[in-house]
Formats: C-alpha cells, structure tokens, sequence
C-alpha cells in the first residue's frame, strides 16, 4: 500500500466505496489521516462499517463543515451532466476535491528514495480505445526484460493498494478520463496518449471538454517524454503544443496509418511492420504481422506506443520484439479464444463503441460478426464504411432488430437475439478461413452486467458449440 501523505491529523471525506474508494480509505488511515465515509448504497456503506471505517451522510447540511479534503471514486459525476450532491456541497463549502490519482502522485515519493541508485518512474496511459492493452503490453515488455513493474489504476490493482515501488522499478497507470480530469497531481514520467474518438461525452459536455480531460495528463502533468498517437487531429495538436520544435525528441510521434517522417522521433506501423526512426533515420524494424496477441492495426498502433516507453527506458529493440511475440493479449480485447478447421474465434467484447468496434472489424479478412447490445448515441452509421469484410451479421441484445436496421442494407444480417443462437448459427455457417468476431458495438447492459460477462458468455458458447 502507497500511505497518503501530508494529511496527517486531517478529517479527509470518501465519497463512493467501491474498489478506489476503500483503497483510499485504507491508504488515507494508513498515513495518519481520518477518513469519513459514504456511500449512495447500504452494500459499500456496509463494507466499510466492517472495516472500522466511520461512516458520515456527506449530503446532509454541514456535512463538510469540519473536512479538510474530499476524495471521489472515478465513476460519481463531478461537473457534468450535474455535480452529485456531495460534491457540490464541497464545491460550495470550499472544501478541495481530489481522487486517488491525486493522493498516488502526492504520496509515492519517500524518503527511502534517496538511497535508490536508480529511483522509480511512473508511466501513464490514456486515449479512448487501446488503453487497456498498451498498459498490459508495456508491463509486461517490462517483466520479460527483468524489470520490476506494476500495473494498477484503470486496471489491474487499484493505485494506492500497489506495493511501494523498489530500486529501479516503474509503475504503469491506465487511466480514464474521469480520472485524469480530476487529480489535483499529475507528475508521470512517461505520458502516452493512444487516440481519441466520441466516448463518455455526457460526462464531459462534448468532444472538446473531453480531449481537454485527456490533456491534462501532458499539459499539467509535464511528463519528462510523452509518446502521442498522431493519427487524430487532436493527438497531432497534443503532440505539436508539448514540442519546441521538430527535432525535440522529448515527444515521440506514434502512426499506425502512415510513414512519419522529419527529424525527431517516431515509431510507426505501415503494412504490418513497426519502424522506429530518430533524426531522420531507421534504427529498427519488426515484423508484427506473426505476434498472435496483437493482431489488426489498432494493435499494431498499441505495439508502436508500447515499444516507444520501452525505448525510453532503455530497452533494445531486439528485447522488445522478443517481448511482443510473448503477449498473449488481454481478456476480451481482441483475444483469440479458438481455432477449428481454419475458422479463427476472436473475443473483442470490450469494442463497446462505434470506434473500437470499425477496428476490430479491419484486422481481419473474412468476418462472421456478433453485434448489437445497448446501442449508444451517434448511430451506427460510422461503422458502413467498415463493414467490407463482414460475411454477415448476427445481431445480438433486446434491440437486436433496430440494431440491424441500423448497418443498412449492404451487410448480410441476421436477428439472433441470444449469443447461445448467435454463436451456433455463425458456428454452422462458417468456411474456412472465417473468423467468428464478437465486436458488439454497444453496451452489454440491456443483457449482462459487464463487456466481461457477455465476454465469458461467448467463449462459454464456443468451447460448448466445439465440444472443448
């Protein structure tokens, strides 16, 4: 655990009490502090009762007329669409408002650190789609090339319930928009930012308000080296504010769509095969198109801004590439779960948008794809120009029938409703060659609890459908 510092002594209130918010609590008594919790629900007011933690109604008048600081789990709204109750009595109070993100980087450091001959780093990830995967890729890129790593925040172990970092080792945070919008501290080492694509626009009032959240990372943050995806219009203008000029090589350009070229440093993807150049020239090259775990060029983008922090750190590419073909991938991330007479199966459960879904679509060649769910807003209409290799469809979800309505008439498609007939019906229809895709492109909500339930449920559906 990462003890809060600097709050020795301090009535500190805890709003939410999931994951983050107990953790919090924990590491906020572990440094002295006297954490007061709430939660909207008796379940997480329960848990924390059980632990010892006090418990006070932060929506009651007065609440917060004796807290010095209140700290908020990602997931509560605090500004848009409306401030919970909470937070804006805080707001009116005075009272600073932080998350556990910002307690991490106003906590990590110590003064066991001076004796470290090689003090620890803290990488960051965010962006819309990817995230997930560059954060594992990284750690473990790391771990094979016998670094000590930990991986935490939007994945993995919660920040402050990590293990206070070794000589020489480095920290890898996935972190939300939500979380980065709201740290009071943000100090990473290495900062990377994936893409950008619509996502959680309620909670920012719109498309700049969220960039602006994913921004902060670099803008307040002040990352020593920052690897940006450049691929997007707004990752080109993150990457060119950050820079002093061409050739600062503190900003390394990342593309999975095209050469990079100038004097600086960028690792790139084009046709399979990851470059890195430096000052104008090539200082390696990898063939991606045989690492089984990263398929398609979003994964490819991912191989590029994982490799990029490897490079900062110091490792060779020779090590790296040895590393990336030792990734398996990440559970219901473009994951392969099956193989049967030459017909692939790919869990992509997490493709819960329009964007991550066009992505998976074009890693591979010939698609027998599983869709539908609770349909976000915007339509489907920026998945028509994906859909080229979709054999067909099997719709999925309460809405299946308005959801293939809404790929229009050039996809072959079909209203299964369930993913037991979805699978079976794909599983009956295959050729080889065929890969069966669960890329929803919607939310599990009107059916499962999580993308990883519906996840289980179609590698569940598969291994029954081969007998496995």
């Amino acid at each position: 655990m990462i003890p809060v510092r600097g709050l020795e002594n301090h009535k500190v209130a805890v709003l939410g009490l999931g994951r983050s918010g107990l953790t919090a609590a924990r590491a906020l008594a572990a440094g002295g502090a006297h954490p007061l919790c709430w939660d909207d629900g008796a379940a997480g007011r329960e848990r924390a009762e059980r632990e010892g933690f006090e418990l006070r109604d932060l929506t009651r008048p007065g609440a917060f007329d004796d807290i010095d600081l209140l700290v908020t789990s990602p997931g509560i709204p605090h500004l848009y669409p409306v401030p919970h109750k909470a937070i804006a009595a805080a707001l009116e109070a005075g009272v600073a408002v932080d998350n556990d993100i910002g307690l991490f980087f106003r906590s990590l450091a110590s003064g066991d650190w001076d004796r470290f001959d090689t003090p620890p780093k803290v990488v960051t990830v965010t962006g819309s789609n990817g995230k997930s995967t560059t954060s594992a890729l990284i750690a473990h890129l790391l771990e094979d090339a016998g670094r000590p790593v930990q991986l935490a925040g939007n994945i993995g172990r919660g920040v402050l319930d990590i293990d206070p970092p070794e000589d020489g080792a480095v920290i890898v945070l996935e972190l939300s928009s939500y979380q980065t919008e709201l740290a009071r501290a943000l100090t990473p080492d290495i900062a990377v930012f994936t893409n950008l694509s619509p996502d959680h626009l309620d909670r920012h009032s719109g498309y700049g308000g969220y960039f602006a959240a994913k921004r902060r990372l670099f803008a307040e943050g002040g990352p020593d080296r920052a690897v940006v995806g450049v691929d997007e219009v707004e990752g080109a203008f993150l990457a060119n504010q950050l820079s002093v000029g061409p050739s600062d090589d503190r900003v390394i350009r990342v593309s999975s769509e095209r050469k990079l070229s100038g004097p600086g440093w960028s690792v790139f993807a084009r046709k399979g095969f990851l470059s890195e150049y430096r000052k104008g020239r090539q200082v390696a090259s990898i063939d991606l198109r045989q690492v089984r775990g990263l398929p398609g060029a979003h994964n490819h983008q991912n191989a590029c801004a994982a490799y990029a922090v490897a490079r900062c750190l110091g490792i060779a590419p020779r090590v790296v590439e040895q590393g990336l073909h030792g990734f398996a991938g990440l559970p219901h991330r473009s994951q392969i779960v099956a193989e049967r007479n030459d017909v692939r199966f790919v869990n992509d459960s997490k493709a819960t948008n329009i964007d991550s879904a066009a992505r998976a679509l074009q890693a591979f060649d010939r698609i027998r794809w599983i869709c539908g769910g609770l349909e976000k807003e915007g339509g489907l209409e920026g998945l028509h120009p994906h859909l080229g290799s979709v054999a067909k469809a099997y719709v999925i979800g309460r809405e299946a029938e308005h959801f293939a309505l809404g790929l229009g008439s050039g996809v072959d498609s079909e209203v299964c409703g369930t993913m037991e007939q979805a699978v079976a019906q794909a599983v009956a229809e295959a050729q080889p060659g065929d890969t069966i895709l669960l890329a929803p492109a919607a939310a599990s909500f009107d059916q499962y609890d999580s993308f990883e339930r519906r996840g289980e449920d179609f590698v569940a559906r598969v291994n029954a459908a081969l007998g496995i």
